[in-house]
């Protein structure tokens, strides 16, 4: 009997597991396949509807919003109401989480979407009270005004009223993980009036150099040598080389005075009158910050190192067209989505009843334009940087505090921090008659506060630290700021967005209060001008370079400069005005300004380059273009000098060191002695101010500049000699900062000197604001895109400021750059750091980025005919029936 031969038993078992595995793998596949289109899915819905139709209620008439290729939209609207509505159905679309994120911020409400890990920085901007004074600004718009921001908070609940959750954005997908009880709540004109105080925050200027000088005192005063102390913060601080950089207003205009019903008295402050006496020192899980303000600057797109702008306007008479051209980069930090929403907002027929017919740069969140250009006129802004802000000793006894020799009663609120997943968190928060109480919120304020660091070595009071030991209670800081007081930057953007002659422009300027700002102007008569706005308080007894004493109202404010003795230039005869946070007059000025100005090297070589390309032909846009990427490093060329007398041991140091004699001082993505020249100022910078046993502050590049000017100048300074690294002498201190440069490079770049590249080292990451540095690295590579290498560096034309002694990598940027041709509007040049889209994934996320790190802009459409041209999307709002 024979039987059928069998087959192996391992191929039966192979193909059941071959089977098995198909069947795996097709799952898996399927799954995948499913995950994908679920998050595809997830991501898409919240793209928006750019072209069709859409029927909506509340709008009035027809209104049509054309894109371009950049996503950038035209709205075209018959009436106010309908055009401010539609740009904020457009802002939502585009950027509602953004917004959202923002009015969370400004109120101090960001526990309530984030949890716990923001309780710190709500307490903090809670007491400050930004919602607060927003509020009140918003019940003393006129009618007018206040129906533009109604109609645009209609128009952003339009939006909210078709869409929810992901449906908005994407990010809310993610934050329903971590907070599944969140809910949008509806737009009010106070959420987007609130964003002007973030701004003037982020533009604040001297609050950090104020506590820094402070507490440097504190640590090296000494009773008995006074005036060492006020010579090291003078070295440390100078004063701005006026013999070497330039002014803004060398020369004040004369002209007529705008209409205007601008306040000059502070509000709350009295004075006793002139006073002998001075400046009182004090002798004394979520991205995680250092400090409260560190923090606080995080969430509003911090400007930190790099703060500043650059702006410029060229007359006719030294262009090629015969017409101005003006010139636009404010510099803030980086920030995904971009801080400036790029949009363009006309009236059907322009009337006294709809006068808007401009276009240039918003805030999402925010109503009209902040800068562009109309028909008639272009403006630019850069920050003022003059002093708007003052610190004052208290001191507290229970539910008073000190003034005059008498105690009088603390302002108290209650408030309530509430918490997502988490116990609310009940705020007591005291004010005086200089502001809101601060010390408690932060490490340094707490510092100032400190009755030992006050009391021991305050021996340039003069008097002030004996008063204050006569009072009964406890010291407490306390901050005097314009800012906190209701103001009429509101008002201004529309009067700036519809201004037709210089007048106008100044009659706007002088409702701009905060944040203060140089502003620039052009028209198409070929007219240029400057005019300084803002609330600029003018001061009693002291200047604000350090803390006062509060219990003396002798050191109050004393009102506000009045706004036609601000300074004014109007067709100057040198054909141009440059501002990039300069000095603004010379020192002969009748009022108080600033001590904390930027140094000028921006300014400086920005004046420079127009006065060569005039000299040579007439300006032409491309070169003012070229001039907003120029990188020339001023330092720069100062260390290659001095580095050609100093000897470094080692082949490699020598190779790095020989790069210099040859560059151009360009901070060039590509050059190798760019990356070795910026690598070598950090090392000597830490050298000299950080690696001691006791540090020295160093700050802002563009003060180092200077202070390391001198030094470079003066080889026998005792700065020079540092024993906690055993250097005694400069030569020392420059040869072991070449060869740790060297050593640094070449751990972070390869031994390989001519492959270093400054645009590597100095990349730029574009971080989302909120998830983006969550610290779980899947949800981060949803919103976060880049390195990208950049070029430029801090106190450079080309303003990408970095972090020293932290990280080369760029953190500040020009946020925006414009060159607006009043020859012809259709030929004006714009672009910003990301793109017009606020949702991951959209093709208008980051796709003006690559053109932004190479300097390259795109010319922007204005005159209908053009737009026409321009559009790719066109999308109808019709009233619903």
């Amino acid at each position: 009997m024979t039987t059928a031969p069998q087959p192996p038993a391992p191929r039966r078992l192979g193909a059941k597991i071959g089977r098995i595995a198909f069947i795996v793998v097709a799952a898996l596949i399927v799954v995948a396949v499913a995950v994908a289109f679920f998050v595809v899915w997830t991501i898409q819905r919240s793209f928006p509807q750019t072209s069709g139709e859409l029927k909506l209620t509340g709008l009035q008439s027809e209104v049509t919003v054309q894109r371009d290729a950049l996503g950038v939209p035209t709205i075209t609207a018959d009436s106010t109401d309908d055009l401010f509505y539609a740009q904020g159905y457009v802002h939502a679309q585009d950027r509602f989480f953004e917004m959202d994120f923002r009015r969370h911020v400004t109120s101090g409400r960001v526990s309530e979407m984030f949890g716990e890990s923001q309780a710190g920085t709500d307490m903090f901007l809670r007491t400050l009270g930004w919602r607060d004074v927003a509020e009140q600004e918003v019940d003393a718009l006129d009618e007018t005004t206040l129906s533009y921001y109604e109609a645009y908070a209609d128009g952003v609940n339009a939006y909210l009223s078709g869409h929810d959750g992901a449906q908005v954005s994407l990010e809310y997908a993610v934050l329903g993980i971590q907070n599944p009880d969140y809910e949008i709540e509806p737009w009010v004109p106070a959420d987007s009036v609130a964003w002007l105080k973030a701004m003037a925050w982020d533009l604040r200027t001297n609050v950090e150099s104020e506590t820094e000088r402070a507490l440097l005192a504190a640590e090296t005063g000494d009773a008995d040598t006074p005036d060492d102390t006020l010579a090291l913060l003078e070295k440390l601080y100078p004063a701005y080389p006026f013999d070497e950089n330039p002014v803004i207003v060398p020369k004040m205009s004369t002209v007529a005075p705008p209409e205007s019903d601008t306040d000059t008295a502070p509000a709350s402050f009295t004075t006793n009158g002139d006073s002998e006496v001075q400046n009182a020192i004090t002798t004394i899980e979520w991205t995680e910050a250092d400090s409260v303000i560190e923090a606080a600057g995080l969430l509003v797109g911090d400007a930190g190192e790099g703060i500043g702008s650059n702006s410029w306007v060229v007359s006719g008479k030294l262009t090629e067209s015969g017409m101005p051209l003006l010139a636009n980069d404010p510099h803030l930090g980086a920030a995904l989505p971009s801080v400036w929403y790029q949009v363009q907002l006309r009236c059907s027929t322009v009337s006294a009843e709809c006068p808007f017919d401009v276009g240039g740069f918003s805030f999402s969140g925010l109503p009209g334009v902040v800068i562009g250009h109309n028909g008639t006129v272009a403006w630019g802004f850069t920050n003022l940087t003059t002093d708007v802000a003052d610190l004052y000793i208290e001191k507290i006894d229970g539910d008073s505090y000190w003034r005059d020799g008498a105690l009088v009663p603390l302002d108290v609120r209650e408030e309530t921090v509430k918490v997502a997943g988490g116990q609310d968190i009940d705020l007591t928060i005291r004010s005086t008659a200089h502001g809101p109480i601060i010390s408690g919120l932060t490490d340094d304020f707490t510092a100032l506060a400190d009755g030992d660091v006050w009391a021991e070595g305050d021996a340039l009071v003069q008097g002030e630290t004996d008063a204050a030991a006569a009072m009964t209670g406890e010291y407490a800081v306390s901050l005097r700021w314009t800012a906190l007081d209701p103001g009429k930057t509101a008002t201004a953007i529309f009067a700036l967005d519809t201004a037709q002659s210089f007048e106008d422009f100044r009659a706007a300027a002088s409702q701009f209060d905060v944040p203060a700002q140089n502003l620039i102007y052009a028209d198409i008569d070929g007219n240029i001008g400057y005019q300084a706005p803002g609330r600029l308080p003018i001061r009693g007894a002291g200047d604000g370079w350090l803390p006062q004493p509060g219990w003396d109202s002798a050191y109050d404010w004393t009102g506000y400069i009045p706004f036609e003795e601000l300074p004014v230039s109007y067709n100057p005869s040198s054909g141009y005005i440059v501002t990039a946070n300069n000095a603004i007059v010379t020192d002969d000025y009748d009022y108080f300004l600033s001590r904390d100005w930027d140094y000028g090297y921006r300014a400086a070589r920005i004046a420079y380059l127009i006065e060569r390309t005039a000299a040579a032909s007439p300006i032409t846009a491309q070169d003012m273009r070229d001039i907003q990427n120029d990188n020339q490093m001023w330092v720069g060329k100062k260390l290659a000098t001095v580095m050609a007398d100093v000897t470094v041991a080692g082949d490699g140091p020598k190779e790095a060191v020989a790069l210099l004699r040859t560059w151009d001082a360009q901070n060039n993505a590509d050059s190798a002695a760019a990356a070795y020249a910026n690598v070598l100022w950090s090392n000597l910078v830490m050298n000299v101010f950080a690696n001691r046993e006791k540090p020295l502050p160093y700050g802002s590049q563009s003060r180092l500049f200077t202070v390391m000017d001198a030094l470079l100048d003066d080889p026998s300074d005792p700065l020079w000699t540092n024993e906690q690294i055993d250097v005694n002498g400069m030569d020392e201190m420059l040869t072991l900062s070449a060869e740790q440069a060297y050593d640094e490079l070449v751990s972070l770049q390869g031994n390989v000197v001519s492959r270093w590249n400054w645009g590597d080292l100095h990349a730029i990451t574009l971080t989302s604001d909120t998830l983006g540095s969550s610290g779980i690295a899947p949800i981060e590579a949803l919103f976060n895109r880049g390195p990208y290498p950049v070029g430029g560096g801090a106190s450079v034309v080309n303003a990408t400021g970095w972090s020293i002694g932290e990280s080369y990598a760029t953190t500040t940027v020009p946020s925006m750059r414009m060159i607006i041709d009043l020859a012809d509007f259709d030929e004006s040049s714009w672009n910003h750091l990301t793109g017009a889209s606020g949702h991951a994934f959209h093709q208008h996320y980051v796709d003006q980025t690559e053109d932004w790190a190479a300097g390259i802009q795109t010319v922007w459409a204005f005159s209908p005919d053009a737009v026409d041209k321009a559009a790719v999307d066109t999308l109808v709002l019709t009233p619903a029936e």
